[in-house]
């Protein structure tokens, strides 16, 4: 799986779980002492998080840091099976 794949997922994950929430990227960023520009930049998948911003964004939204890389396996399924019909 390309690293920026699982940038994208995760991103992706993010933005599904906080719209879910029903919080903005500004009520995320204040949240977790971050930019809002920052939390934008995860969500399209073009920032790298430490650890500690990964624990701060899922303890503010109240989940597990597992639960922030939900869909990661699927891409890395569907990498596969193209693989091997290739």
């Amino acid at each position: 799986m390309k690293y920026t794949d699982i940038l994208s997922s995760f991103g992706n994950s993010l933005k599904i779980i906080r719209k879910v929430r029903n919080i903005s990227q500004e009520e995320l960023a204040s949240l977790c002492n971050l930019d809002r520009t920052y939390i934008s930049g995860l969500e399209c998948g073009k920032r790298n998080p430490t650890l500690k911003v990964l624990s701060e964004i899922a303890n503010n939204l109240d989940v597990s840091l597992i639960d922030l890389f939900h869909g990661i396996e699927d891409i890395e399924g569907k990498k596969n099976e193209q693989d091997q019909k290739g």
